[in-house]
């Protein structure tokens, strides 16, 4: 009896446990009211649901809210204006109607450059970046190099990539430039320090297609000068070793004297006949012949000089006019070159590219990142996406298996 006394206690014992148990649990639900509700359904959502959404909400609220470092923001805003190209909206419509428009590519360049080693490099000289990026101030995970171990300038190329950005507005012709930094001193004095590395560069391109442009064509100038120089030479030369100075003038000289020559020779012709046909005798006759043989003489020295033999007029002139026509060529190619000299002068004054600000470089006064709300609603949104799709397809496998 006593046995089975025993056993009767000892089951109704363990009967009342669960249900003292579920009694403490419901007087500790109303004592805490809807906070312990809310944990009681989190656990009841598993262990999925604390690595997709608890966790890494936790930790966004905690990077977000209390460890994240302040990031300001220091932009400007520029243009690069050049009277050969011209933009018709917005500030390029009022550059436009002073004859001046904005530099494409000296816009890329100064992009460029800003965005390139080079200017990193320059930033270096000041001991900027580091100062701004990698003192202790900041929150580790946001530093430059936080353990030391990449302290390279490749590494600090590749933060520097992601704190300092140009955007281009095709529209207006307006570049922004943006740097991120810990401290708004120190954001806006590396902005400051770029965009005046930017004016630099897009002067000295200005300058060196200036230069190029005259040096181009004064190069042209100089061949020409040549070129003219040697043919009045060989000219001149031929003139000397020819004996000639014109052979064409010379040659019409000599054929007026032909022609003189021819009318005399005619006019004795003529009298020698009439001697002959009414005296005979008349002693003039052998005078008038050997006359006439020296007329035929003359006429045919002259004809020699002006043509029949290698050193004749006409053969001169040939050679004469082959060199003169290469002096005149020369002349008009010294001229022509001359003109384009003068005309690369006024295109280079008329080229001339330079940078203009639209806005200063700025001194934020609030920190503009990390968007903290935004930070810890968008890891809450995703990790309930992520939590859904796995629920999802675990319920699927679960299905496929029964």
């Amino acid at each position: 009896m006593n046995d089975q006394s025993t056993l009767s206690q000892s089951e109704h014992a363990e009967h009342l446990q669960p249900m003292m148990l579920e009694d403490a649990n419901e007087r500790s639900v109303r004592s805490f009211g809807p906070l312990s509700s809310a944990v009681a359904r989190v656990r009841q959502l598993g262990i999925l649901f604390w690595v997709c959404v608890v966790i890494p909400s936790s930790l966004a609220i905690l990077y977000f809210g209390f460890l994240a470092s302040d990031i300001y923001i220091s932009e400007s805003r520029y243009v690069v204006r050049s009277p050969e190209r011209t933009t018709t909206t917005g500030l390029g419509g009022l550059l436009q109607s002073t004859g001046i428009g904005g530099g494409g590519e000296e816009v890329r360049a100064a992009q460029g450059y800003i965005e390139s080693r080079d200017a990193l490099r320059s930033l270096e000289t000041s001991g900027l970046p580091r100062k701004a990026w990698a003192n202790d101030s900041i929150f580790i995970l946001n530093r430059f190099d936080p353990w030391g171990v990449a302290d390279s300038f490749e590494d600090l190329f590749l933060y520097y990539e992601d704190m300092v950005g140009v955007t281009y507005d095709s529209e207006s012709g307006i570049s922004t430039l943006s740097v991120r930094a810990f401290n708004p001193a120190d954001a806006e004095a590396m902005n400051r320090e770029l965009l005046r590395d930017a004016e630099e560069l897009v002067n000295k391109l200005n300058e060196r297609g200036q230069e190029d442009l005259v040096r181009y064509a004064q190069v042209e100038v100089d061949e020409a000068k040549k070129e003219a120089r040697d043919a009045a030479l060989a000219l001149a030369g031929y003139r000397n070793s020819a004996g000639v100075v014109d052979p064409e003038r010379q040659a019409s000289v000599q054929l007026q004297m032909v022609s003189k020559l021819q009318d005399e020779l005619i006019g004795a012709r003529l009298q020698l006949r009439q001697l002959q046909a009414l005296a005979p005798q008349n002693p003039q006759i052998p005078v008038l012949r050997n006359r006439i043989d020296g007329l035929q003489s003359a006429i045919a020295r002259e004809m020699e000089t002006i043509a029949g033999s290698g050193r004749s007029l006409s053969a001169a002139a040939a050679e004469f006019q082959r060199l003169e026509l290469e002096r005149e060529y020369a002349d008009k190619q010294l001229a022509a070159s001359l003109a384009a000299l003068q005309e690369a002068r006024n295109e280079a004054r008329r080229q001339s590219a330079y940078v203009e600000r639209v806005s200063q470089p700025s001194m934020p006064d609030a920190a503009m990142e990390p968007r903290r709300f935004r930070g810890i609603l968008t890891t809450v949104l995703l990790g309930l996406i992520a939590w859904g799709v796995l629920t999802m397809l675990l319920a699927g496998v679960r299905e496929h298996r029964d």
